[in-house]
């Protein structure tokens, strides 16, 4: 169906502008704006502490309050639908991590999921170095 393919490009559209706009606000610590881009009723979780928070008013202090000079930029972003993959680069002082973001979408716009993964650096395990190259 015609209708159903430019929907879903607009759906693709909206969501990867709303994922840019969403990571400009926290950056910029624009929490109004940021309120904006989110449901009443959004969920954040955190699957390497098992945390999880419910509620926009909730979300936007959890971030207010988060300690250091923290700074977020974009270095890959997906979508597809109603859903984003984000990668980015965050920095709080001289130190960089990698997070991975998955957002979704209500069917209004809004974020109404959001799923942050702070991947940390290990050493592989021996026995597969005839396999992988490293960088």
């Amino acid at each position: 169906m015609p209708g159903a393919r430019v929907r879903a490009v607009s759906d693709t559209a909206m969501t990867r502008q709303t994922a840019r706009d969403y990571v400009d606000r926290l950056e910029r610590r624009d929490w109004p704006g940021l309120a904006g881009l989110l449901t009443d009723d959004v969920v954040y979780e955190m699957p390497q502490t098992r945390e999880r928070i419910r509620g926009r008013d909730a979300f936007l202090r959890f971030n207010a309050e988060y300690p250091g000079d923290w700074h977020l930029r974009v270095r890959r972003l997906v979508a597809d639908g109603r859903s984003a993959a984000l990668w980015l680069d965050v920095r709080v002082g001289v130190e960089q991590q990698d997070a991975c973001v998955w957002l979704e979408m209500s069917e209004r716009g809004p974020i109404s999921r959001i799923v942050d993964h702070w991947p940390e650096p290990y050493d592989p395990p021996p026995g597969r170095e005839h396999l992988v190259e490293r960088w």
